[in-house]
């Protein structure tokens, strides 16, 4: 849809096909071959990450089963294994923005949008009740450690929860508002914005603050930063200008010569 230009600097992002299509039964998003490679990619960085830092939890627990135990070194691995719990999780929450789940499969759904949070459970909880179960630490090192541990479970869990997870459907749905409204794929964002936009001209995105506009598909405005409400302005906007166009079926063919208009 055409609107009367901006002064910032829109930068395009690239899409080489389409990730939506509709069928018989309605709208149903399907991410590009790209996207799903670059998922696969990031599914598999988060999980050697994982990997990495139940081995940081295994290490702590055969820690604390050779005394004296040295507290120093098992706060050590404790930090190391919060890194890489959060290192996995943030790689697994891009992977669900580029290829996320159905709502369709509950059980599915919520494991890969919450993996991140049972990660971050296992790698901690156990360790844990091991602090403070173990004869061989002080009063005092329990209170420490056990104490740094929960910290960095709350930590790992917070960060690995997904609050607000994609799924097929969502983006099937937001897509398929904005092309009713544009008859395109197509919307704007800014680095700093927390919605996408039909017009690159809406007051809302042009802003002092805003030095650079992105433009590309919904999908890639909720990949890129998590955005996934139109704005209401532009919504307003565009129901207006849809409104005002007169269907082509409306429009009456003129007369031939002789022919009765009352006819």
């Amino acid at each position: 849809m055409p609107d009367r230009g901006t002064k910032k600097k829109v930068v395009r992002v690239e899409s080489p096909e389409p990730s939506g299509k509709d069928t018989s039964r309605g709208r149903v998003f399907t991410p590009t071959a790209e996207a799903k490679k670059r998922a696969g990619t990031k599914r598999l960085l988060a999980i050697l990450a994982w990997i990495v830092a139940i081995a940081c939890e295994v290490g702590a627990i055969i820690l604390l089963q050779k005394p004296p135990i040295n507290t120093t070194w098992l706060i050590v691995l404790i930090a190391v294994d919060l890194v890489f719990v959060i290192i996995g999780s943030l790689l697994w929450k891009k992977a669900n923005r580029l290829d996320p789940a159905s709502e369709k499969d509950k059980f599915r759904f919520f494991v890969q949008n919450q993996l991140g949070l049972i990660i971050a459970i296992i790698a901690f909880l156990p360790l844990i009740i091991l602090i403070f179960t173990n004869k061989d630490l002080s009063g005092k090192q329990k209170g420490l450690v056990g104490t740094i541990a929960i910290i960095a479970l709350v930590v790992g869990g917070i960060v690995g929860v997904d609050f607000n997870p994609p799924s097929q459907e969502e983006y099937a749905a937001q897509t398929a508002e904005v092309e009713s409204l544009t008859g395109r794929n197509f919307v704007y964002w800014t680095k700093s914005g927390t919605k996408y936009h039909i017009y690159s001209d809406c007051h809302a995105i042009n802003r002092k603050v805003t030095d650079q506009i992105y433009e590309g598909t919904v999908a890639q405005a909720r990949e890129l930063k998590n955005i996934t409400e139109l704005c209401s302005f532009c919504r307003s906007r565009a129901e207006k200008e849809k409104a005002l166009k007169v269907p082509e079926t409306e429009i009456s063919e003129p007369l031939e010569e002789g022919e009765n208009p009352q006819e």
